[in-house]
This record gives structure tokens, C-alpha cells and sequence, in this order.
């Protein structure tokens, strides 16, 4: 028998109770969590993919376009570049995909892999060079399909809230669009102001023409800049916006007293470039800024801090950002993050926040540090997030559930997300779900936690639903 023909449930693999090692544990996630609706609260999802409900040509275009993990993976096992990102067909580039698939064991890629073909397609055959065939065109054959449209996918999953990210002089007319239809699920924006901080970047210059032309407003102080962004949070807020977003190598910081920001920044128009410093006392002050609009229209803001980007820079110039080049950076966090919230909380203008790291190793100090800003009658304001990025996987999701529990509340946690700019990532909520509900049962059953079933699946509903929909006030 050729390992094209061996089917998942033959080998045991991903059978129906994976991760799933007690029998309290599958009671809390076959009675407690695998029911729940999907509240997917940060993705990269195309918006025009949703308001269209598009329909995929194949399976390459629904599953392989864009996904930077996936390309860092077929880089690694020598792929040549155009069946990545170049001009190879797509049937192609799925077929060294499938040949991949089978050098990426243990690597969440493969267990995400088999996971996403079988809750979207029935597929349960292994991926890899004999099986590829089929199961292109089975699954190419099956996204031709009504079932399989953009909302279908998404329906399949049981999704009832998408917050994608969005850049501040985007239009919104998709998501608007959207809005008007009479759909099972929510498509909201999020306010993605990083080229607004990138002050240094070639394309500044013209971000700031693009913000005039979207907002009518003159730009020529910080004042002004800070008006043209409030009008945007408008607009976003208008469409259902409740969330912020900014990616970040750090959390800036200045020691800096009075700082002159309109100096820098019409320093900046004027051609000019900034010092390191100069970067910094802009970025700080413009955060800060920022913050408080949140805070004004009851907005969440999230910090993803810790990711050195586009490490590669023959590959950034020829594709750009999101290309695959990234890893995780190893520059201390603790201080300037600790300076930034406490001056918005003495401010009395901190929102509700949600704070992810990237590196391992700092789990314990953005566990903590959320924890020091709590606040009478908003459970969790400030949230610790999910397990992300390279830390996305089984080992990752246990480790910030356990330094979670360890050092904050883990009952006030808002659970998962896909970070995802594929229709296909969405059995990550259930890998989640898995993982969460096998620690909790082993746990009951070895006497570390109490037994009562009703109470633990509470916390489990808690975690995977109800927290999120009541932070965000779905």
C-alpha cells in the first residue's frame, strides 16, 4: 500500500480525540467548547474576498497565495522560487507544496495542513508527492462549488465576528458593502497605523499626500496629522471599527523632556531624514496620541511587539513585506512598555489593550505587566494575547496558557485568533480548543483542579467565547 492510499483515521492520526488524552478532557471539549461560534478578532483577511463572496479558483489561490508560512517552509526544503512566490501555475506550486508537506512533521504546518483538508473538503488522505494529484483536484473540484465560496468557508466554521486590518486611508467600501447584506457573520475593520509610524520610510512622504486626499485635510503640523487621524478613527468607527492594531520591533520610549514633535515632524516633510532618537520621541508621542483617540471611542488596542522583519533584503526588494523573511527578535521589552502604559494610566486615557509577544522567552514579563494594569469593573482590561506567530503551535498555545495561569487569571482570557490571511485557517480555533481542554481535564483528573465538570466548562466557554464577546462587546 502506497502512502497516497493510507487515510488519516488508518494511521490514527488526527483522529477524532487528538490532544484529547482523558476522558474529562473530551467532555469538556465535546460538551463545553467545539459548539462554540468563532469570534476571529485579528486577521489579514481581503476584505473584497468577503463583500464578493469569492470564489476560488483552486485550491493554490484559496491555500498557498500569500500564506508566509508556508513559503518559509518550501524555502527551507529547497524549493525554487517560482513555484513560491514566482510565476509557476498554480497546479504547480501546489504540487511542491504537497512535496513539502511530508519534511514539515512535527512542524504545526503539518498537523494545520491535514486538519484544514478534512473539516473543509473530507480529504483524509496524507499530502505529500504520490497523493497530490487527487487531492488537488478534488479539493480544486469542490471550491467550484457554492459550498465552497469565501462566506461558505467561513460559515463551515461557525464564524460570527472577522476583524480584519486595515490601513487608515482604506475606503472601507467593502466592509460597508458587507454590512448591507444580510449575512450570518460580521466583517469589522481594524485601525492599522503603521505607515503612519514608519516616519523614516521612503513612502512617508506619500502616506501623508494619500491621508490629505482621504480626510481633506491639509497636513502640514502634527496637530494636523493628528486631526486627519482622528477623522479616520471616525470613519473607522462608522463602519463598526472597535480595535486598533500596531506591529511593532518595540514599544518606543523617550526619557526626552518637552519634546518638540512638530519640530521632527515638519522636519520630516521638509525631505529630511530623523536620528534614532528623533524616531523614537515621534513614535512615543504618536502612540501615546493615538491612545487616547482609542480610549475617547472605547476602542481596543493591541501591540504586537517582538518580530524582526524582512531579515532578508534581496527578498524584500523583489516581493516586499510579508514575504517570509521574518524571525523573532531579542530586544527587551519590559521597560519602555512598562513607561508607556504608566504614562497613559496616570493620564487616565489607558483603553482596553491587549499586549502579544514573539519572543519565548518574555512570556512572563507581558503576563505580568498586564496584570499590573487592571482597572474596577473591566475584568482583564488589559489582556495578555494569545500564543502568536512562531509561537502559534501546541508547545507555544501550553506555554502562555500555563505562564497565563501562573501569573494572571486565565478564566478572564479572550482565547484565540488566526493572525491569518487564508479562508483556510480557521480549524485553528479548534486546535486551540484541544489543547486548552486537554490541559484543563488532565488536570481535574490528577486532583490538580477541582472535578466539577460544570464549573471548568464554564471557564472553558469563558475562554473560547463569552470573554471575547464581552470585551469587545459583540
Amino acid at each position: 500500500m502506497t502512502n497516497s492510499n493510507i487515510s488519516q483515521r488508518e494511521q490514527g492520526f488526527l483522529h477524532d480525540d487528538f490532544f484529547l488524552e482523558s476522558e474529562t478532557a473530551r467532555i469538556l471539549y465535546y460538551e463545553y467548547a467545539s459548539h462554540l461560534p468563532i469570534i476571529d478578532y485579528h486577521n489579514h483577511l481581503d476584505p473584497s474576498y468577503v463583500a464578493n463572496n469569492k470564489q476560488f479558483n483552486n485550491i493554490t489561490e484559496a491555500w498557498l497565495a500569500g500564506d508566509h508560512y508556508k513559503w518559509r517552509a518550501m524555502r527551507s526544503n529547497g524549493i525554487a522560487e517560482q513555484y513560491i512566490s514566482g510565476k509557476a501555475s498554480p497546479k504547480a506550486k501546489f504540487m511542491k507544496w504537497a512535496e513539502t508537506v511530508p519534511h514539515t512533521i512535527r512542524n504545526p504546518l503539518y498537523q494545520w495542513t491535514h486538519l484544514e483538508l478534512k473539516r473543509y473538503f473530507g480529504i483524509e488522505e496524507l499530502l505529500n508527492k504520490d497523493s497530490s494529484e487527487t487531492i488537488y483536484e478534488n479539493s480544486t473540484g469542490q471550491l467550484q462549488e457554492a459550498s465552497h465560496s469565501a462566506c461558505s468557508l467561513l460559515n463551515k466554521m461557525q464564524v460570527e465576528v472577522i476583524c480584519t486590518s486595515d490601513d487608515p486611508t482604506d475606503s472601507l467600501e467593502h466592509h460597508q458593502a458587507f454590512a448591507a447584506q444580510n449575512s450570518t457573520f460580521q466583517m469589522l475593520p481594524t485601525f492599522r497605523p503603521d505607515s503612519i509610524l514608519s516616519i523614516n520610510d521612503d513612502s512617508f512622504i506619500l502616506f501623508i499626500k494619500e491621508l490629505e486626499s482621504s480626510t481633506g485635510i491639509s497636513i502640514g503640523s502634527f496637530d494636523d496629522l493628528l486631526h486627519a487621524l482622528d477623522s479616520r478613527t471616525d470613519h473607522f468607527q462608522a463602519a463598526g471599527c472597535c480595535l486598533a492594531d500596531h506591529g511593532l520591533e518595540c514599544m518606543p520610549s523617550s526619557n526626552a523632556k518637552n519634546i518638540n514633535v512638530n519640530r521632527l515632524f515638519i522636519k520630516r516633510l521638509s525631505g529630511k531624514y530623523l536620528t534614532g532618537d528623533e524616531v523614537e520621541q515621534y513614535a512615543f508621542s504618536l502612540l501615546i496620541n493615538l491612545a487616547q483617540i482609542y480610549d475617547k471611542k472605547g476602542w481596543t488596542a493591541q501591540y504586537h511587539l517582538g518580530a524582526l522583519r524582512n531579515t532578508r533584503p534581496r527578498i524584500l526588494k523583489v516581493l516586499g513585506k510579508d514575504a517570509g523573511c521574518d524571525s523573532i527578535g531579542d530586544i527587551q521589552q519590559a521597560a519602555s512598555l512598562a513607561s508607556f502604559l504608566g504614562q497613559l494610566d496616570n493620564m487616565d486615557c489607558l483603553p482596553r489593550t491587549i499586549l502579544y509577544n514573539l519572543n519565548p522567552s518574555e512570556n512572563a514579563v507581558f503576563s505580568t505587566m498586564a496584570g499590573n494594569f487592571g482597572k474596577e469593573g473591566i475584568p482583564g482590561k488589559v489582556q495578555w494575547g494569545p500564543a502568536w506567530w512562531f509561537l502559534d503551535q501546541k508547545l507555544g498555545i501550553e506555554d502562555q496558557l500555563n505562564t497565563l495561569s501562573s501569573t494572571g487569571l486565565l478564566s478572564r482570557f479572550i482565547g484565540m485568533l488566526t493572525d491569518s490571511r487564508s479562508f483556510l485557517s480557521f480549524p485553528r480555533h479548534e486546535y486551540f480548543r484541544r489543547v486548552l481542554c486537554n490541559l484543563l481535564g488532565n488536570e481535574m483528573e490528577s486532583g490538580l483542579l477541582p472535578g466539577d465538570i460544570s464549573w471548568m466548562g464554564d471557564v472553558v466557554k469563558n475562554i473560547c467565547y463569552f470573554n471575547a464577546k464581552r470585551y469587545f462587546g459583540f
